[in-house]
């Protein structure tokens, strides 16, 4: 008789609940800044066509792909032109950082893309001849010269799936 009353307290006390473990507050959505934080820890990572992760090198798209991938969790195309299309186009002037820049530096349109970091920087993986990722300012020439436009990624589900109204676990960017 003792057992089965030592038995029914044991039970209750392990079905019940911890109070730690009824907190339901979601994390936060990542800011625009932090993503430019983590976007500037990889200033020097490696330079490598067709690459999308630090420790073996990344071309400007893989980069791009690599920071939201890790960031928000959103798995963005390898394509500096695939992501000008699944954006929404913004007026220079409205860049906000974890925007994205785009240039044409070759003959076909959004050939490099790059995340606006604020006060005219960006980052990218710059290309073979500089061989890294590296901060560069839009009043540059060159980039200034090549500049192709800017996007935001409002609602990537939208963007990606092409649906007005899909629903995600995927935190956006907050201010």
């Amino acid at each position: 008789m003792r057992l089965i009353k030592y038995l029914t307290i044991l039970f209750f006390i392990c079905a019940q609940t911890p109070s730690w473990a009824d907190d339901t507050t979601a994390k936060p959505a990542p800011t625009r800044t932090e993503l430019a934080l983590f976007a500037m820890g990889l200033v020097g990572a490696i330079y490598k066509p067709g690459g999308d992760n630090p420790s073996t090198g990344m071309d400007c798209s893989g980069f791009v792909k690599y920071v939201f991938g890790e960031v928000i969790g959103l798995k963005l195309p390898h394509n500096a032109l695939a992501m000008s299309k699944i954006s929404n186009e913004i007026n220079k002037a409205d860049l906000k950082p974890g925007d994205l820049v785009f240039f044409k530096t070759t003959k076909v349109a959004f050939s490099h893309v790059g995340i606006y970091l604020g006060d005219n920087r960006f980052i990218h993986a710059a290309s073979s001849r500089t061989g890294v990722v590296m901060i560069s300012h839009l009043d540059d020439a060159y980039w200034r010269d090549n500049f192709n436009g800017a996007r935001r990624l409002a609602n990537p589900v939208t963007a990606l799936t092409g649906t007005a109204n899909a629903s995600s676990n995927l935190p956006s960017l907050s201010e």
